[in-house]
This record gives C-alpha cells, sequence and structure tokens, in this order.
C-alpha cells in the first residue's frame, strides 16, 4: 500500500502526522452512489462489498456481509429490542432475504461475542441458511443453548475458535483479536481481502484491569497498522463520551463498600450477560462470608454455562438454591437477579410488586440496580425503584453510586484504535445517526477526510477496490418483526392497527338481517372496549344505535349485500362519533343473515 503523502495535503492533516498520526493515503474519491452493483469487479478492478443487514443507523440488530464474487461471510446475526411503538412485538430481526437468496456462496457466520444484539437472530437465521458458524467457547456456549430451545442443535455446524486461529474462508483470510467488552471471550477480526484489510473492531473498551486480567491485544492492533488497514468498522456507541470508559473493577469497589456496611440480605440486579459483574459479586459476597442465589432464567443459564465453561470461579458451597434463602440470617444472603431494566416480567420487577412466587423483598433489604437504563427503558426502572423504596429498601443505583460501567469505548479509546490502525476509510457501526456523525468529526481531528468515513445505511452495498471506496446501491434488507411464535407476519399494516386500537378503542356493531329482502330483524348492538364504559355513556351509545338504525332502513333497494351495509354502517357510526368525541375507533360491523 503507498503511504506517501497525497499533493493536496491539508496544513491540518500535516500538523496531525507530525503529533505521530500517520495514516493510509491513497488516491481515494469521495464516497458516492451509483446504480452499478459490484459482483467481485468494477471497471475491470477487483471490489470487495460491505454490507449492512443492520447495527447502522440504529443500536442492536447487528449484522454485516462482506461479498466478494461468490463469496460471502457474515459477521453476527443479532436482535433489536421493540420500542413502545412497536406494539406487542417481541424481537426484532434483520431481513436476510439477500443471503437466503445466496445461500451456496455464504461461508460463514462469525460471531463477535455473545449478547443477544449479536447472537440473538441466529436461531431464526440457521432455519433459512445452513452454514458454518464460528464463535469463541462461551459464545458458542450461550449460542449452544438457543439452538437447543429451537430445536436446531443437531443440524448446527458450530466451530469454535480462539483469538489466535485463523480462518480461511473462500478468498478471505479470517485472523480475531482479544477486546474487553461486557461479557468475556469477546473478539475483533481481521479479514485479509484481495483488495486490502478490513478490521472490525466488534463491541470493545480499552479495559487496562479488565476483572479476567485479558487486555486487549495492542500488538495485533499495531501489526495490523503497519500491514496497512483499507476498511475500519468501528464500534460507535460511546463516541458522544469524552475520555475514557472505566475499568469493570471500580464497580467491584462500589460492591465491597455496599457490602461492608450492610447487615441485611443484599440484592444486585444486572445484565445477566456481564459475566465479570457477576464474578465480582461472588468475589465480594464470599470475601464477606454471604451465600448467593440465582434468580431469573436467563441469569440461571448464564452462570451456569460461564461455570461450566470456566468463565465463572465460584467457591464450592457458595450458591445456594432459592428455598434455602429464608433459612439463613440476612447478613449471609446475597441474592443475583434479571430485572436491572424494569422489564414488566423480570425478576427484580416482579419483586418489587410482591409478584414473585419465592422471593419478596422485605423491608430493610438493600438491593443494587448495577446497570444504567437503556434508552427507552427509563420510565419501567424508575418505577421499579419507586416501588422498591415503598416496601421499604435501600436502593442504590447509578445517580447515587458507581454501580455500572459501560462496554463500549469512549472517544479517546476510539483515538487510539485509530492510531494503531491508520486506516483508508472508517465505517461507524452500532450506533444511531447522531452517533455516526459525532464519529466523523472526531475522525477528522484525527487526519481522516469527512468523504473517507462512510455514514451508510442498513440495506447499502459499500464498494471498496484498491483505489477508493464508494455506495453503489442497494440490497433486500429491512427489519422482520417476531411475535410469539410468529415471524414476520406482523406487518406495518397490523402495527398501525394495534396503535389505532391503542389509542382509539374498538366498537362492534352486530345487526342480524332478513336473508330475502334485508329488513332488520335485531340490533343494531354495539359492544365498545377501549373506547366508552357502556354504563357510563349509555345516551352516546344509544344515539349511536339510532342513528344506524334509521341509515339502514333508509337505504332504497333493500339490499342484502353485506359489503354495502358493512361499509354503511362504518361510515355513520365513524361519524357520529367524531362529531360527539373527537375520537375515531375502529367500528367493526357483524351482519348475521336469517
Amino acid at each position: 500500500m503507498n503511504n506517501s503523502q497525497e499533493p493536496n495535503q491539508t496544513n491540518k492533516e500535516q500538523s496531525l502526522q507530525k503529533k505521530g498520526y500517520r495514516p493510509r493515503r491513497s488516491k481515494a474519491k469521495v464516497p458516492q452512489r451509483n446504480r452499478n452493483i459490484g459482483n467481485g469487479y468494477s471497471n475491470g478492478k477487483p471490489t470487495v462489498s460491505f454490507i449492512p443487514l443492520g447495527g447502522v443507523g440504529e443500536v442492536g440488530k447487528n449484522m454485516s456481509v462482506i461479498e466478494y464474487g461468490d463469496d460471502i461471510i457474515v459477521i453476527d446475526a443479532g436482535v433489536k429490542f421493540p420500542g413502545e411503538e412497536l406494539l406487542g412485538i417481541d424481537l426484532v430481526i434483520p431481513d436476510i432475504s439477500y443471503l437466503v437468496q445466496r445461500v451456496d456462496k455464504i461461508r460463514g457466520i462469525f460471531l463477535t461475542h455473545g449478547h443477544e444484539d449479536h447472537i440473538g437472530a441466529l436461531p431464526f437465521v440457521l432455519k433459512q441458511i445452513q452454514v458454518p458458524v464460528y464463535g469463541t467457547k462461551l459464545t458458542l456456549g450461550l449460542v449452544k443453548n438457543k439452538l437447543t430451545e429451537h430445536g436446531l442443535i443437531r443440524e448446527a455446524q458450530l466451530h469454535e475458535i480462539t483469538a489466535d486461529d485463523v480462518v480461511n474462508a473462500g478468498p478471505f483470510q479470517v485472523e480475531f483479536f482479544r477486546v474487553n467488552h461486557s461479557i468475556p471471550d469477546g473478539i475483533g477480526i481481521a479479514i485479509r481481502t484481495p483488495v486490502g484489510l478490513i478490521v472490525h473492531s466488534g463491541d470493545f473498551k480499552l479495559d487496562q484491569t479488565p476483572v479476567d486480567d485479558k487486555v486487549l491485544e495492542f500488538n495485533k492492533l499495531a501489526r495490523y497498522g503497519d500491514e496497512g488497514v483499507m476498511l475500519f468498522i468501528c464500534d460507535s456507541t460511546n463516541v458522544e463520551r469524552q475520555g475514557y470508559t472505566p475499568s469493570e473493577r471500580t464497580v467491584g469497589d462500589t460492591f465491597r463498600a455496599v457490602f461492608a456496611k450492610t447487615d441485611s440480605r443484599i440484592i444486585i440486579a444486572t445484565f445477566a450477560s456481564n459475566v465479570h459483574r457477576i464474578q465480582q459479586v461472588i468475589n465480594t459476597a464470599a470475601e464477606f462470608n454471604r451465600k448467593v442465589a440465582v434468580v431469573g432464567r436467563s441469569m440461571v443459564t448464564v452462570v451456569d454455562v460461564s461455570q461450566q465453561l470456566g468463565y465463572l470461579s465460584i467457591p464450592k458451597g457458595m450458591l445456594i438454591e432459592l428455598e434455602e434463602v429464608d433459612k439463613l440470617p440476612d447478613h449471609q444472603v446475597t441474592i443475583i437477579t434479571t430485572g436491572s431494566q424494569g422489564e414488566p416480567m423480570a425478576a427484580l420487577t416482579r419483586m418489587a410488586t410482591n409478584n414473585h412466587r419465592q422471593i419478596a423483598i422485605r423491608q430493610g433489604d438493600t438491593v443494587v440496580i448495577s446497570a444504567t437504563p437503556i434508552p427507552g427503558n427509563e420510565k419501567l426502572v424508575s418505577r421499579t425503584i419507586d416501588n422498591l423504596f415503598r416496601i421499604g429498601a435501600d436502593v442504590v443505583y447509578k445517580e447515587v453510586a458507581n454501580v455500572h460501567v459501560s462496554g463500549h469505548a469512549a472517544q479517546q479509546e476510539i483515538k487510539l484504535m485509530l492510531n494503531f490502525l491508520r486506516p483508508r476509510y472508517v465505517i461507524p457501526f452500532h450506533g444511531e445517526y447522531r452517533h455516526q456523525a459525532t464519529f466523523a468529526k472526531l475522525a477528522q481531528t484525527m487526519g481522516i477526510p469527512d468523504e473517507r468515513c462512510i455514514r451508510c445505511n442498513i440495506g447499502e452495498r459499500v464498494e471498496l477496490n484498491m483505489e477508493n471506496a464508494m455506495i453503489t446501491g442497494t440490497v433486500d434488507s429491512g427489519s422482520i418483526m417476531v411475535d410469539g411464535i410468529g415471524v414476520g407476519d406482523v406487518g406495518n399494516i397490523v402495527l398501525r392497527d394495534r396503535h389505532h386500537l391503542a389509542h382509539d378503542g374498538v366498537v362492534i356493531a352486530v345487526v342480524t338481517i332478513n336473508k330475502e329482502d334485508g329488513t332488520i330483524l335485531a340490533g343494531p348492538d354495539l359492544v365498545s372496549r377501549g373506547f366508552v364504559f357502556v354504563r357510563e355513556a349509555g345516551d352516546l351509545l344509544g344515539e349511536a344505535k339510532s342513528r344506524v338504525r334509521d341509515a339502514l332502513n333508509q337505504k332504497t333497494g333493500k339490499t342484502t349485500e353485506w359489503s354495502i351495509l358493512k361499509n354503511l354502517i362504518r361510515d355513520t357510526l365513524n361519524e357520529y362519533f367524531y362529531q360527539k368525541t373527537k375520537r375515531r375507533p375502529i367500528v367493526l360491523p357483524i351482519i348475521m343473515e336469517i
């Protein structure tokens, strides 16, 4: 790769280079959009495509495609948890139509770590495409549980890798490097392609004192930078935060302070996947001679898998069953639970409302919520904290103590990665558009021009060759909603109706007519749900019945055509209800013939 400076280099870039930053240079063009969809070659030059199917312009649903000719590799297959606007939806997964149509080209799915937003969609993906899956020991341990639940474990092609392994996948040579995150066994990925090196950071932070003493592999990053990085795909979740993300060990200091001054039961809620946090709770409980009980299905699963695979070290006899909690003195009990996000059915939420079958919060209990609310969950968390205080618990949360640190890199850590890798192009992922925009400004301070920070959308194809990068088109992509056992059967029309029902309610109008001449034999009877309370709105509904009856009686020709009669009922009620209430409930006419 060419290391020479461009003739038109700005004074600002020259100044930055004098300070030690030396980005790789090329005669790169500004990323642009055109209609040419590359298939390995563009204008006679070998071309590699990067296609995000999720994880850009959003937080969650991470899935990326790297394609060269007839070969494809995929990085991650995650879910996104629904916001309040997605009424009744359980999960959101990527649309993988593009992959299903090219399943014979896929050489493997490579997983960066075991969080739901990176592995949660895998069972749904593997039901459609049977391809090899590569991941570290803990990541695959969590994946195996998921695939077993979905009945897919027998057919799954799971391959365990370490940070020292190299996988040859068609024309791609895939290497891995260890990163720090809020779950053990996280990796970044370096992919040697026919047009250059692509580095994917995975979710990362630079923790100089990690709980497992395994620091990020800076030596590999330096080697990649010297080799020359064509494209760096970088975690941008915390790009708005200045400085550095604190070490996970700082939370352990808070735990010790809480345990040291507490003689009551201690209940700690955290993310089930944060194995390092759980380890610190166990270490602190052991230091203060406490037993530990685990509550919540996902928490029990992660603790079991992590302990079996050697990622959790638990002294013999420390773990107890929930039935044993009430048999011990309060000062010997610690409970680790789910529910740090105030989820309605999570263990802590049910405890806070006295609805848990086995554990009830008592006055004097100390509850530590060791997490920061995910955007959108603030009200749920606040309600849980309020309920705990009402019961008489002492609650420790982020506003009053250092009970949580992020697993994502802040600005100085991102700068350090850019300095190590010196990429020609960067693509921020794992962030909304504001994160992408902030990342671009940060990259400019590091000597990377704005045109080389590619802010792409889901489904856009970014083509790279040895000279330039450009957005050349789009592929089939989007979001698939999972509702119960239904996958993709809930779309915009169903969601629109759910919103309509939630805001305005429904009125059912039942009419019985003579099959021969269409005269009314009974009704109309009106049933209201979520619109008005029948007993308090007798006059409103009584007048509505009269108007429907008059409209039907005045209908000339005495038609028995159902569609005409239904539209007449619907229009009459819609007009009347809006006139009287300024609301438009969903009107469902039901016509019975005799």
